[in-house]
Parts: C-alpha cells; sequence; structure tokens
C-alpha cells in the first residue's frame, strides 16, 4: 500500500463486541470502499504493536499497546507510541473520536493532516465521572480535560456526531458554529440483526433482556429493581449481557437479593453479535432503562442497543429521554417511561403481558423505522457525503 490519503484514529479496542468498535468497523469500512487505502489505528489487545488487514482490504490497521495501571497512563502511553507512528506521515485527512488519541494530532495539526475530523461520541469531561467517581472532585484534571477537547474541537474542520442532543451541547456549551457540525445517527447491521416476527407469547416466564454497557448511566439497577416488582405478580425472568467490573456485577446481584429475585437474574458476558441476536430473539422484551443524568440529557448520546433491539422484532422500553424520543415515537416504535422509575417499567411490562397485539404493532413499526433511519449503509453514506463535502475525491467506483 502507498501513503493513505485518510488515518481513523481511535483509543478504542478493535473489534470487540462493544458499541464502540462496531461503530467504527463500520465508519473505516465505508471510507475503506470508497476512498481507497484507509490506515485505522486503534489500541492494541496485547502488548504488542500488530499490523494486519483483515476488515476490509483497503484498511491497514496497526494496533498501539496502551499499558499502565490506570486510564492516565494508558493514554499517555498510547500517545507517546503514536506520535512515533506518526513521524514522517502526513494524510490529507485524520479523523479521531476523543481526546485521549486527538490531542497530540490536534496542537500539530499543520504538521500530520491537512483536514481533521473529531467524531464526538462522548465527551472525558463528562463521562469520566461515572467510571472514576473521584474525578468530579478534581477540579485542575477536569479543566485539563475540558482544554484539551475545546483544542480538539477548534482545530476540526468538522465534527460528526450521533445525536441532536450532542449539537446542541457543543454550539451552546463549546461555542462551536452549527455550520461545522454534522449528525449522523449509529446504525444497524440487518443482516446480523435479523427480524423474529413476533408472536402471541404468554408462556412464563417473561424472559426480559438487557444488553450493554454496565455504566450508572445505563440504569441497570432500575431493571433489577423492576424485576423485583413484577415477580409479585408474574414469574419474570432478567438477563443482562454486557462488560462490567466485578465491583459491578457484585452490586447488582446484591441488589437482586434485596429484592427477592437473585435466582431470577443472570449476568452474562459481552458475546458475539450473531450470539446476542440468539438471546434477543429468545426474549419477550428488551429494557433500556436511561437515567436522566448530565450524560445522557445534557451532553447526549445515540444508544445502539435501542436501534438493534428495534430491528429484531421484540418490543423495547426505554426511558423518556430527548435523546430517546430522536429514535422513534412513543407507541409506535417503542414504549418510554418515566426516567427512574423502577414502578414505571413494570406498568409498561404489564402493558405488554396483557396486550400481546401491541407488542407485536411496536415490534413491526420499529423494524420499518430502523430500515428505513438506521442503517450503517445510510451511515456510511452521511460520512462519505461529509468527506466530499470537504473536498476528498472518491478513489475507487463503487
Amino acid at each position: 500500500m502507498g501513503l493513505s490519503k485518510i488515518a481513523y484514529i481511535s483509543f478504542d479496542t478493535v473489534p470487540a463486541p462493544k458499541g464502540a468498535a462496531i461503530h467504527i468497523q463500520a465508519f473505516v469500512s465505508a471510507l475503506g470502499v470508497n476512498f481507497g487505502d484507509v490506515q485505522l489505528v486503534t489500541v492494541s489487545p496485547t502488548t504488542e504493536l500488530q499490523e494486519f488487514t483483515s476488515i476490509h482490504p483497503q484498511i491497514k490497521q496497526t494496533t498501539l499497546p496502551a499499558l499502565g495501571d490506570n486510564l492516565i497512563q494508558r493514554v499517555i502511553y498510547f500517545r507517546r507510541l503514536l506520535r512515533l507512528w506518526l513521524e514522517g506521515k502526513r494524510f490529507d485527512v485524520i479523523h479521531i473520536r476523543s481526546i485521549y488519541e486527538g490531542f497530540v494530532i490536534a496542537v500539530n495539526k499543520n504538521q500530520y493532516c491537512d483536514q481533521l475530523i473529531f467524531e464526538v461520541n462522548g465527551l472525558p469531561s463528562i463521562e469520566l465521572k461515572y467510571r472514576y467517581p473521584r474525578v468530579s472532585e478534581d477540579r485542575e484534571l477536569l479543566h485539563k480535560l475540558s482544554s484539551q477537547e475545546q483544542i480538539c474541537l477548534s482545530a476540526a474542520d468538522l465534527i460528526i456526531t450521533p445525536s441532536k442532543i450532542t449539537a446542541t451541547y457543543l454550539q451552546q456549551q463549546k461555542n462551536i458554529p452549527a455550520a461545522k457540525i454534522k449528525v449522523i445517527p449509529n446504525g444497524v447491521d440487518l443482516h446480523i440483526f435479523t427480524y423474529r416476527h413476533p408472536e402471541n407469547k404468554l408462556e412464563i416466564p417473561w424472559e426480559m433482556l438487557y444488553f450493554g454497557t454496565l455504566s450508572a448511566w445505563q440504569g441497570v439497577n432500575l431493571a433489577v429493581e423492576a424485576l423485583g416488582l413484577i415477580n409479585r405478580d408474574i414469574t419474570a425472568n432478567l438477563t443482562i449481557i454486557g462488560q462490567a467490573r466485578e465491583l459491578q456485577i457484585q452490586a447488582i446481584k446484591q441488589l437482586a437479593l434485596k429484592f427477592g429475585v437473585a435466582e431470577r437474574l443472570t449476568i452474562l458476558e459481552p458475546m458475539s453479535q450473531s450470539d446476542l441476536v440468539t438471546k434477543i430473539h429468545a426474549a419477550n422484551v428488551i429494557l433500556s432503562p436511561l437515567t436522566p443524568s448530565d450524560r445522557n440529557l445534557v451532553q447526549g448520546c445515540c444508544p445502539l442497543k435501542i436501534l438493534e433491539g428495534m430491528a429484531t422484532g421484540v418490543p423495547v422500553i426505554a426511558s423518556d429521554l430527548p435523546v430517546v424520543r430522536e429514535l422513534g415515537e412513543d407507541g409506535v416504535d417503542f414504549l418510554l417511561v418515566k426516567p427512574n422509575s423502577a414502578k414505571a417499567i413494570k406498568d409498561a411490562v404489564f402493558r405488554l403481558y396483557h396486550e400481546p397485539e401491541l407488542a407485536i404493532k411496536l415490534a413491526s413499526h420499529a423494524r420499518q423505522r430502523i430500515i428505513t433511519n438506521y442503517t450503517w449503509q445510510q451511515a456510511g453514506e452521511a460520512l462519505v457525503n461529509a468527506y466530499q463535502e470537504l473536498g476528498i475525491k472518491r478513489s475507487i467506483t463503487v
């Protein structure tokens, strides 16, 4: 391969069973197909630097180790290797997803690229405290995070974000011109997240499913509390599939014990998308009890789990938040419930249980909504159009 026009650099591990990795693979594949050779740089799952081509023939992936006992040490280690990797290279476009990899490039933009694209899915100044609670007390660290975010945002020629809520936040709180921001929602691979026609299933126990990370903003504890309320009237199970630290898992198990439903709760590690779809199709309902936190209300997001659930023929119950209302209509594509309310979740579950025709209608409409608006193919086309608007020309006929 000759020198690529595009480098897509992300402080993430790819491939991985996380939404970020799925998003990256979809976006970088669209770039490779349309623009030719693309350099993808991600975090190595080992202590070694690796180079390979596996996602697509037009994509050369380099994985750089990120070693250390904590996030800060890992970022510093990765940045040092990234500087070495960038030596002697220059690209038409560099595409970043966070300050962790992006700050090095933003402060030396003219050295490394003609144009910089910053894809904002989340900002550490808002999100980091949910993983490391003491961050909220460290004003100096928060100031450094915000400053580095602002430098990356200011240096970027284009900012891509998956949510209108995030776009509004960037305009109002980060003073980014609206013309510099493009909203490209997440998508679903319909070949993987297949549709199973919903049925009038009244057999007991009722199977409820949550999948995704177990971060505090996801509201998984509310799903467990709702499980306790539901089991007062009907027998129901809750399966949780997602990445979590051992302390998080133990806390969820303790909560289930408190509500008397420990035997009704199953917690599984992340799995392949095909295995996940099998679990989804075995469920009666998917829960997404997002909390009304600053991460969801102020910063914004585009919940991939809701989109993927909507594609499968299983009805979705989600918190009534603006980021969810962006994706569909309450009572048509899913049921929205009062945030932070286990009782509201219980009531919605019972509604679907007693109105099986509603569950069928929701699932059918949701699938059509995904087909019309939220596929990775559509997201990829929007990304390619954004690149072309910056003057990047396609080098491959598609």
